[in-house]
């Protein structure tokens, strides 16, 4: 316990990956990384640097003094100028060549785009479990029909399978956002405090092609294939919302998929994973809360909201560079891949662990299932001679007439009630034999097969295993 505030993101929900991933201590020996790339390509390229210096350099790149560092930004309010002193302290032969030509967003933005690059990569990963957990999950229940709704109204039977595929599918368009943003993510370079190399220009007395070779030698270094054609001094700041506008996407897939989950609950045809300890209400003994449902909603809730950041400071960005993006790109990002992080690994349990109570299921499809055949049932009616419109009537008073018992509490024979008109020439068995679930699903089963058939290639082909979390 601390007597001072912490995130429930890091104590209660994130990973342990995202949590040193997005830490200080990856942040800054990202910088210190940065500094030795730097410097490395700038003594290749002719610069009056020595090997010694970049060895000393990168000899230190984990043994960060945080004491020092502090007490000095405290002096110089700078924290980036902290850091390089606090580097010089330990590679004092190194020290005067730390961070030359460049300004402070070579190391914060490079940083940045390192670490948003590998946080997507994760949660493309994570994404490809609950992916594939879903489609195993489709494929098991195909056949199963259940009632389909519309308006959350009983609606043509559909399969528990291929509900599933609707879930799949969002999320595969979310996996689509996720490549796209990671295919358009490049890296800054060294461009400095306008954009304009004017310092390299200086430093290279003017050559041009060991500017361009400095900044694809660095961005190689950290397996960038190129940079943004041109900035001012930072990236710009259109790409991270691109980055959080794919977080984003993730959320809502997973709050759809997690509250049909959460009313499909209510009604006790398909359950979350419940241990067999877990207690469902401190009160109410006998209660399985959709708890891990409802966290997933509470956190994509967060995400969408957050991800307005992003467009709101790319949109006030002055000219070469401003900061107040600064302090708000310090919360708003880092949050969003945590939360983003927290929801699909609870959709990774909830995915693998989904309980289908098939009778529930079916017992629901029967209740419903003479008000669904009745289109069948007047097609029929008409093949022994009925009048279409006089059945139709006929069909029209007798369902009412159910559905007002139904909703009284009262018992009904719609069959039976359709069975005693004579003008419908159908009798209580013949209409008996159209209540087969199986002839309501339409192509249900073909669509399932075809469809993940067609995902589960696409993440096999990505090399994603089918782990599951335990939380």
């Amino acid at each position: 316990m601390t007597d001072k505030y912490e995130s429930p993101l890091s104590t209660r929900y994130a990973s342990d990956y995202m949590l040193e991933l997005f830490s200080s201590d990856t942040r800054y020996q990202t910088w210190r990384k940065l500094w030795v790339s730097l410097a490395r390509a700038e003594m290749e390229l002719g610069l009056p640097i020595t090997k010694k210096q970049v060895d000393e350099l990168n000899k230190h790149l984990t043994d960060i003094d945080y004491e020092c560092v502090k007490k000095r930004e405290k002096e110089v309010r700078h924290d980036v100028m902290a850091h390089v002193y606090a580097y010089g302290q330990v590679a004092p032969s190194a020290a005067g060549i730390i961070h030359l030509g460049a300004t402070s967003c070579y190391v914060t933005d490079n940083a940045d785009l390192v670490i948003y690059r590998d946080a997507l990569t994760y949660i493309k990963k994570e994404l490809m479990t609950v992916i594939d957990n879903l489609c195993d999950f489709a494929m098991e229940y195909k056949g199963i029909p259940t009632l389909g709704f519309t308006h959350y109204q009983p609606a043509q039977l559909v399969t528990v399978g291929k509900r599933a595929t609707l879930w799949i599918q969002d999320f595969v368009s979310d996996l689509e956002e996720i490549d796209f943003a990671l295919e358009n993510i490049k890296f800054l370079g060294c461009r400095g405090t306008t954009g304009t190399e004017a310092s390299f220009m200086d430093l290279f007395n003017g050559d041009e092609k060991k500017i361009d070779e400095m900044n694809k030698k660095i961005a190689g270094d950290f397996g960038f294939k190129e940079c943004f054609n041109v900035s001012g001094q930072t990236y710009p700041r259109k790409v991270d919302s691109r980055i959080l506008n794919a977080l984003s996407s993730v959320a809502q897939s997973a709050y759809r998929m997690a509250n049909d989950v959460r009313l499909l609950q209510h009604d006790k045809q398909i359950e979350e994973p419940f241990e067999a300890d877990q207690i469902g209400s401190s009160a109410m003994a006998y209660k399985r809360n959709p708890m891990r449902c409802e966290r997933i909603c509470s956190l994509s809730r967060y995400i969408m909201v957050d991800a307005m950041n992003a467009p709101l400071t790319a949109s006030v960005q002055w000219f070469e560079r401003t900061l107040d993006d600064s302090a708000n790109r310090r919360i708003s990002l880092p949050e969003a891949f945590l939360a983003c992080d927290a929801v699909l690994r609870l959709l990774q349990n909830v995915s693998k662990g989904l309980h289908v109570n098939e009778k529930v299921i079916e017992k629901n499809v029967m209740e419903y299932l003479p008000f669904i055949a009745t289109e069948n049932i007047m097609m029929e009616a008409v093949k022994k001679g009925a009048n279409r419109q006089e059945a139709h009537e006929i069909i029209r008073r007798c369902s009412m007439k159910a559905v007002t018992d139904m909703k009284a509490g009262k018992k009904f024979d719609l069959l039976s009630d359709l069975a005693a008109e004579d003008t419908m020439h159908l009798d209580k068995k013949e209409l008996t034999k159209l209540l087969n679930p199986k002839l309501y699903i339409g192509r249900c089963e073909k669509q399932v097969k075809k469809y993940v058939g067609k995902v589960k290639k696409m993440v096999e082909n990505k090399g994603v295993t089918n782990d599951s979390v335990n939380l």
